[in-house]
């Protein structure tokens, strides 16, 4: 067994990525899948403090709830030296290893992205979000050139090449969807299809916006948990169709 390494990233905060690394992870664990995880965001740890609240959760109410294999990252003199030691502590026993970044440009998230399969970057869907991966011209809202973060991907591109690595896959989600179809949705739309040829990454079925993703973080629950015994909780439609984005964005990540 050789694990497949998914990677969240973005250098914007806010975008999601912890709640949906989450969602994707249980969804996976749920499946039969054996999954890893690494928190690379030692400071803020949102991903490790979901998986605490969940385990908590568990306990207090008596219940089974598939949990990870969980590394945070904390006070680590040499953070390259320890991802790479933990991933090839996992390669071969687990199906996923995900890792979550922080928002920032560092030599540890460099290196995660170096080392990743695939990636995944959510987004949120505005233009102030879509600014990370490419400059808008304001006036023809038209893609004028690859952002920051999109030339940073091409850099680690160009190194897994010569280092003989296999392809980047590079998916982008769009994240908190407006349920409505509205102006905004179809010119990010327009736009992110754009750029996606240009800058070589896949754009994948987004998430809309629902207020349970947040409701369910102080329990460590996701929307694939809503059926376990125990919980005695009632699908809503938009809880269904909730899962179904998770599933369809699990299965294009794999």
């Amino acid at each position: 067994m050789a694990a497949k390494i998914v990677v969240l990233g973005n250098e914007k905060g806010g975008t999601g990525k912890s709640t949906l690394a989450m969602h994707l992870i249980v969804a996976w664990l749920r499946e039969g899948k054996k999954v890893a995880t690494l928190d690379l965001d030692g400071r803020q740890g949102t991903l490790s403090r979901y998986l605490e609240n969940r385990r908590i959760f568990a306990e207090k109410n008596g219940i089974q709830l598939p949990m990870p294999d969980h590394v945070r990252m904390m006070n680590i003199s040499n953070e390259i030296l320890f991802l790479r030691t933990q991933l090839e502590r996992l390669h071969n026993d687990y199906d996923v290893i995900v890792l979550d970044t922080p928002g920032t440009d560092s030599a540890l998230t460099l290196e995660a992205l170096f080392q990743a399969d695939t990636l995944l970057t959510p987004i949120n869907d505005s233009l102030v979000d879509l600014d990370v991966l490419g400059m808008v011209d304001g006036e023809n809202l038209r893609i004028k050139g690859p952002s920051h973060y999109a030339e940073r991907i091409w850099s680690v591109r160009q190194k897994r090449n010569l280092m003989k690595k296999a392809p980047l896959n590079w998916i982008v989600t769009r994240n908190r969807l407006s349920p409505f179809k509205n102006k905004n949705r179809t010119v990010m739309e327009g736009l992110l299809n754009g750029l996606s040829e240009r800058v070589h990454f896949k754009v994948a079925g987004g998430i809309t916006e629902r207020v349970i993703f947040r409701e369910l973080f102080l329990k460590g629950l996701t929307m694939m948990d809503l059926r376990e015994d125990g919980l005695h909780m009632t699908l809503s439609m938009s809880n269904i169709a909730a899962r179904q984005e998770v599933r369809t964005l699990a299965n294009s990540v794999l």
